[in-house]
């Protein structure tokens, strides 16, 4: 069996299947997303599902579902699955599944009666185009395959329901037939690699329901329309390929396409490989310009995720060429813009971050310890240098340096840093003054940068900048350190004392401004009070604001947030900090951690990781189904086990 198979006994079980999600990628922003027996239990998935900027900012779902039925001697066996309210499941066609396999692409194996079906299925590179494979393994006789598309044309955030404006007309087209269900949409063209017959039979398919957004708290109804079907007669051995795109194919062509995007494709064999292929999904090319997004499905693209994220998600992956398309083409001279002449990227929200541009400059020292600092320095020693003033001169919109050489930021009316949930308009954390990661990542930046002015010859320039982070690191120590652990972060005479994983970055950064008995302690405390099998809880157990469930309305989910679910992203710097500590007496603890991420690959959204996950077992994941900087994290992981392994210095 391979590493991502899933058998008959699971997958006919709906309690089990259900909470089992897949997502595929273009790399330009659509996606294919279900769970294993086709049965869509979010909003948010679709077999065709893509950016339309001209509409709007999200993604919209075009086609939602294709229900395939098998006919033979006129006997009709419907393989699909849509849940209609009461927990009434139809027409059951899970029932049919036997195997269902994604180490290369998503294959999942029929069995109705003597007739053996495959349904292979991958998104077309850089192409908004979806292509499904159905191949006719074993019969008796010859078969009739009928394919009913289920349409939706709408945002993800939103649903749809029965109207007089959608139009229900199917227009013919080489092999298929085409329809533009409301103005303004493209036109979804849905086309096969043989000849098919077309019946027009319009009917809404009403209260389809999505349990995951019945869960959240919100509208989980929709009526979808069925224009009518294609019927296509199959012999044993035979393949048909099945397109929907926003563009008109040449369906001679479809099985060179397939070929060659299979080629494409590599085995997810073992969590590093998942990992590798999950990083690689967040890849989005819009144009000239290339974005790492932030997940999926309802993710953007952010400044402080995508640089926490890139350096992992490319070079620790051996893809260097999407490191200089993300960071040099595209990030680079949007930072470059925004601290020059104030202008915000269209695509990379979030620059004005006060951490967001600290996060930047950590990613160029990953790149100096992948390469060497004097590389680093050739291609971001300017801009780097322009950060630390930015800063210094008081120009960034949301944080001012005082006398002390300490960041302070204003984040009582709105979020400062990623624990952002916000509650009728106010943060929910509201951490403000100094605080203690962005002061870390701070001090990190101004003795990195010392570094590359040491490596360009700048060495007077060096020296001032090792004196004014000298001063930094005094003024850290006496404002977070309270004997025990780090201070969340400081106002005034108000020092919050709550555990929480931000203190973890102090201890985790190669200019830490710690001694090293300082960093056991931050890194003990994290171990005792917040460490799981997934990462670091938001807050410890002891505080009287733990709550570790994300459960309930939006509300609710948004209180419990950042105080006791756990994020994966935090492992990246909890593993780093541990290793500092420990050095190599630590890599078999660390390597025992990562079983609990090699759990995640078969659970939930299999091959990749969520956002966050419960802080109490059995840690169950909630949020984005597939979320970069959990993905990044568990890859620095295992890169940094492999340096320790290997005798290198980080």
């Amino acid at each position: 069996m391979s590493y991502l198979n899933f058998d008959k006994t699971l997958l006919v079980n709906l309690e089990r299947s259900l909470s089992k999600e897949m997502i595929r990628t273009n790399r330009a922003g659509a996606y294919n997303s279900t769970t294993l027996v086709d049965c869509n239990t979010r909003k948010y998935h679709g077999q065709l599902v893509l950016p339309l900027p001209e509409i709007g900012p999200d993604n919209y779902v075009l086609l939602s579902s294709l229900d395939e039925t098998v006919i033979q001697y006129g006997a009709e066996f419907n393989l699909g699955l849509h849940k209609y309210g009461e927990n009434n499941f139809m027409p059951n066609g899970h029932k049919y599944i036997r195997e269902f396999d994604c180490v290369v692409i998503s294959k999942t194996t029929y069995r109705v009666g003597g007739v053996i079906l495959t349904k292979e299925r991958m998104l077309v590179s850089f192409e908004p185009r979806v292509l499904i494979r159905y191949t006719l393994v074993e019969t008796g006789s010859p078969c009739v395959l009928r394919f009913r598309p289920f349409l939706a044309f709408r945002s993800v955030n939103e649903l749809t329901h029965e109207n007089a404006r959608a139009n229900t007309d199917m227009t013919a087209v080489s092999n298929g037939c085409k329809n533009r269900m409301y103005e303004g949409f493209p036109e979804l063209y849905m086309q096969f690699s043989k000849k098919v017959t077309y019946t027009h039979d319009p009917k809404w398919y009403k209260d389809i329901e999505y349990q995951k957004e019945q869960e959240r708290g919100f509208e989980y109804k929709e009526d979808q329309l069925v224009p009518g079907y294609f019927e296509v007669g199959m012999k044993k051995g035979e393949s048909v390929i099945f397109s929907a795109g926003i563009s008109e194919i040449k369906p001679s062509t479809l099985k060179g396409i397939w070929e060659k995007e299979l080629l494409r494709r590599n085995a997810r064999e073992n969590m590093f490989a998942c990992l590798k292929n999950s990083a690689a999904q967040f890849y989005k090319r819009m144009g000239d310009k290339c974005y790492l997004l932030a997940g999926y499905p309802w993710f953007g693209t952010t400044a402080r995720d995508e640089f926490f994220a890139t350096p992992s998600c490319t070079l620790d992956i051996d893809r260097p060429e999407y490191w200089q398309a993300i960071m040099d083409e595209t990030a680079v001279p949007a930072v470059n813009a925004f601290i020059d002449q104030g202008k915000e990227d269209a695509e990379l929200k979030g620059l004005d971050e006060p951490d967001a541009l600290l996060w930047l400059i950590r990613a160029f020292q990953k790149y100096a310890h992948k390469y060497s600092v004097e590389e680093a320095a050739k291609r971001y020693g300017e801009l780097c240098k322009k950060i630390i003033d930015y800063y210094k001169k008081g120009k960034h919109p949301r944080s001012v340096v005082h006398n002390n050489g300490l960041i302070w930021v204003e984040g009582r009316e709105r979020p400062a840093t990623w624990m952002n949930a916000m509650e009728y308009g106010r943060p929910i954390t509201p951490r403000t003054g100094y605080i203690v990661e962005i002061n870390a990542l701070w001090y990190n930046a101004m003795c990195f940068t010392a570094e590359i002015l040491r490596a360009t010859g700048h060495d007077n320039m060096a020296d001032l900048m090792d004196y004014q982070a000298a001063l930094t690191k005094e003024a850290f120590v006496s404002t977070f350190w309270n004997g025990y652990y780090l201070d969340d972060y400081v106002i005034d005479a108000y020092h919050d004392k709550e555990v929480r994983p931000n203190m973890i970055w102090a201890a985790a950064l190669p200019h830490s401004p710690l001694d090293r008995k300082q960093q056991k302690a931050v890194v003990d405390i994290c171990t005792k009070e917040l460490l799981t099998p997934r990462g670091l809880r938001t807050i410890s157990p002891k505080s009287g604001s733990y709550r570790p469930i994300y459960i309930g309305g939006q509300l609710e989910r948004d209180r419990n947030f950042h105080n006791g679910p756990v994020w994966p992203f935090t492992i990246a710097a909890y593993a780093r900090a541990y290793m500092n500590v420990y050095k190599h007496s630590g890599i078999s603890f660390m390597q025992r951690l990562l079983v609990g991420y090699e759990q995640e690959m078969s659970e939930l959204c299999i091959g990749t990781l969520n956002e966050l996950y419960d802080g109490n077992p059995p840690y169950k994941g909630h949020g984005g189904m597939s979320y970069a900087p959990s993905v990044a994290a568990v890859i620095s992981v295992i890169d940094t086990m492999n340096h320790f392994e290997t005798q290198q210095n980080l």
